[in-house]
C-alpha cells in the first residue's frame, strides 16, 4: 500500500483503491486530501495495469466537503484560483480520468463530498450514507453540483436540494437517480469490488473507450465549469458569505442581511 498526502492507495487485481484518510475531520477536502487525490489519479493514469478505480473514505464519512477553515479568501483573484483548483483539479478529476471510477460512499457525502461522488462514473452507497449540498447555509452555492447535479436528478430536484440544503438518505438518493445501488454497510467494499470484477470481464480498452464516449460532451465543453469559476468570486465577496463562513466556524446561527 502507498500513501499520497492523506489518501491511501492500493492496487489489487487491476483495481486501484483510493481511501481518503482524515477520519477525525470526516475526510473534509483538506490540502492533504486534495494532494492525495491528484497524485493518486496521476498514478492511475500512469499504470497500465490498473483497469479502474474505487474511491472511498475511512470512518463514518466519505467526504464532508470543503475545508471551511480555508474559505476566508481575500480577493477575487484568490477565489478564482481556489475555485479552479477545487473544480478542475479535484471535483471533476474523476470524470476526466480515462479509466472508470466507482465511488463507494461509506457515510456522509456533503457539499464537495457529494460533488466528488457525482464526478465518478458509478456510485454505490452504503445504507448508512447521506447526501446533501449545504453551501447555501454559508451564503454560497455548490460550484460543481450547480453544473452537474441536474444532469443526474433533473432540474427541479437539483434546485430543491441546493435551495433547501436538505440532507437525504441513501434510499432517497437511489430513488431520485443520484446513486446506482444501495448495499448493506458492511458489504460496501465487497459489492464495489464485485462490480469492478464484472466490468473487468470485458476488454480494458473497451471499457476505457466507453467512458470516453459517454463523457465526450463534458470533455469538449467546459463552458459551464468556466462560468462557475468566474461567477463564484462575486458570492465570496458578499457580506452574507463572509457571515455564513464565520458563523460556521464559530458554531452559531448566521445573521444574513441580503448583501
Amino acid at each position: 500500500m502507498s500513501r499520497f498526502g492523506t489518501v491511501e492507495y492500493e492496487v489489487t487485481g487491476g483495481i486501484a483503491i483510493m481511501t481518503m484518510d482524515e477520519e477525525a475531520r470526516l475526510n473534509a477536502l483538506s490540502a492533504e486530501i486534495k494532494e492525495g487525490l491528484s497524485k493518486g489519479f496521476d498514478e492511475v493514469e500512469r499504470d497500465d495495469d490498473v483497469w479502474l478505480v474505487i474511491l472511498t473514505g475511512k470512518g463514518r464519512s466519505f467526504c464532508a466537503g470543503a475545508d471551511i477553515r480555508g474559505l476566508h479568501l481575500e480577493s477575487p483573484v484568490a477565489v478564482k484560483k481556489f475555485m479552479h483548483q477545487v473544480l478542475v483539479d479535484t471535483l471533476s478529476r474523476a470524470e476526466r480520468v480515462s479509466k472508470p471510477v466507482i465511488a463507494a460512499v461509506n457515510g456522509l457525502a456533503l457539499g464537495g463530498g457529494l460533488e466528488l461522488a457525482i464526478g465518478c462514473d458509478i456510485i454505490i452507497a452504503s445504507d448508512k450514507a447521506q447526501f446533501g449540498v449545504p453551501e447555501a447555509r454559508l451564503g454560497l452555492v455548490p460550484g460543481f453540483a450547480i453544473v452537474r447535479l441536474h444532469e443526474l436528478v433533473g432540474r427541479h430536484k437539483a434546485k430543491e436540494l441546493i435551495l433547501t440544503t436538505e440532507t437525504i438518505s441513501a434510499e432517497e438518493a437511489l430513488r431520485i437517480g443520484l446513486v446506482n445501488k444501495v448495499v448493506p454497510h458492511d458489504k460496501l467494499m465487497e459489492e464495489a469490488i464485485a462490480l469492478s470484477k464484472k466490468i473487468m470481464e470485458n476488454p480494458k480498452l473497451t471499457i476505457w473507450f466507453a467512458k470516453s464516449a459517454v463523457n465526450r460532451q463534458i470533455y469538449t465543453g467546459g463552458d459551464e465549469i468556466a462560468y462557475a469559476i468566474d461567477a463564484m468570486p462575486y458570492l465570496f465577496s458578499t457580506q452574507d458569505a463572509q457571515e455564513g463562513i464565520t458563523a460556521f466556524l464559530e458554531k452559531r446561527k448566521p445573521s444574513f442581511k441580503g448583501r
